[in-house]
């Protein structure tokens, strides 16, 4: 998690104040990652929508939404539209050979 919130832009590069200025950011760093930033494994929602069950029903608007523009303006897309299946599994470094992740990768392609 270091790594992920020190390649925020709003990092400070050159430290923190004081040990409150520090647990502030991280709180609001933290705030931001759980209920605002939309993580691409897991459909781009966010994990609050994940943990407490909503991302179907985002997903689920999502794909509707895209099948209407798709409907209205076929010329748009030359394949599929995007895949908004909601995902069960997601691998924060997932293993190249785990099976489970070779499968969603081809239903990723599909």
């Amino acid at each position: 998690m270091f790594r992920t919130c020190k390649y925020r832009p709003v990092y400070p590069s050159d430290g923190y104040e004081s040990l409150s200025a520090a647990q502030q950011w991280v709180t609001c760093f933290l705030r931001w990652y759980n209920h605002e930033h939309r993580h691409s494994p897991i459909r781009f929602v966010t994990p609050e929508e994940r943990h407490t069950g909503q991302d179907d029903e985002v997903l689920a608007r999502r794909d509707a939404i895209y099948a209407e523009a798709k409907r209205q303006h076929p010329g748009r897309w030359s394949s599929a539209t995007r895949n908004w299946t909601p995902r069960r599994t997601a691998w924060l470094n997932p293993d190249q050979e785990d099976p489970i992740f070779i499968q969603d990768q081809r239903l990723e392609a599909a």
